[in-house]
């Protein structure tokens, strides 16, 4: 399953266009009615509507006071706000550093009791060691951030993952086996992290799969993604962060996550494929 980000953040912006364009309807307005009563050129209001063009908040305000409807434009701005906070580019995120952009995420690991995560590049950040995700985070501010404040960063993550021990919280993961043989870092930090892995997955409220590596399988690999309890589904990208909470997008990829589960190996049989990982290091 792969999910265009450019799709997903057009499909909310022409709902928000929609929304518009019933209020010019119902104020029994046409366009260049609503142009002139804006100050605005027709074209604007063309390809605002049609969604070719997103609105900021004074263009929404304006619009509403045109139709009469200024009571609706506090909810069409937050559907806006919502818009623009569906897809950030990694620039726009680690901006002011990688310590900021994990702060953010904590409260939404703080809130969510059902994790579901399945991961096809990397171990998931709940799962790794400080030597793993200090690897990890090196090689992301080596490729793009200005600001070196991995250690920060790496304590953050670390800090975060007491969630995890949380006995009213479920975590559902799911790793690809080549995850285990990617060779990040040194083999003492690689082998490490596969000594995590098999610990984590003894927790009572913690189930983790690993999906073999293997010829005939029914399903190949798709793009790393969390689910949040049922609300929210985020996906990392090469060029970015997509957050994604419309219903039947969260719900396509808790129906891709169930498809990759019915795969993996549990139990003894991810603990061996995880083993033989190990041993492949020493």
């Amino acid at each position: 399953m792969s999910v265009s980000p450019s799709s997903s953040v057009q499909a909310a912006r022409q709902v928000l266009a929609d929304r518009l364009r019933e209020l010019c309807r119902d104020a029994g307005l046409e366009g260049r009615q609503l142009a002139a009563a804006c100050g605005w050129h027709p074209s604007k209001v063309s390809r605002i509507a049609t969604a070719k063009t997103s609105p900021s908040a004074d263009d929404i305000l304006a619009w509403c006071q045109a139709c009469s409807a200024e009571e609706q434009a506090p909810d069409l701005i937050a559907s806006l706000r919502a818009v623009e906070g569906m897809w950030i580019d990694w620039r726009r995120m680690e901006r002011t550093g990688l310590k900021r952009a994990q702060e953010e995420r904590l409260p939404l690991f703080q809130r969510t009791r059902w994790f579901r995560c399945y991961a096809s590049w990397l171990v998931p950040g709940l799962l790794q060691t400080s030597g793993y995700t200090e690897d990890v985070l090196r090689a992301v501010q080596r490729r793009r951030v200005a600001i070196d404040d991995v250690a920060d960063a790496v304590a953050v993550r670390m800090d975060r993952q007491r969630v995890l021990y949380d006995g009213q919280k479920r975590f559902a993961f799911l790793i690809e086996e080549s995850v285990l043989h990617n060779g990040l870092g040194s083999a003492e930090t690689q082998l490490e992290q596969l000594e995590r892995l098999m610990k984590v997955g003894t927790l009572p409220n913690v189930s983790l799969g690993v999906i073999p590596a293997r010829t005939g399988r029914t399903r190949m690999p798709v793009e790393g993604f969390w689910i949040f309890d049922k609300s929210q589904a985020n996906v990392e990208l090469v060029s970015g962060y997509l957050t994604l909470t419309q219903p039947s997008e969260v719900g396509a990829y808790a129906d891709t996550f169930t498809m990759m589960a019915a795969l993996a190996a549990y139990g003894a049989k991810a603990r061996g494929l995880i083993t033989s990982a190990m041993a492949s290091l020493r």
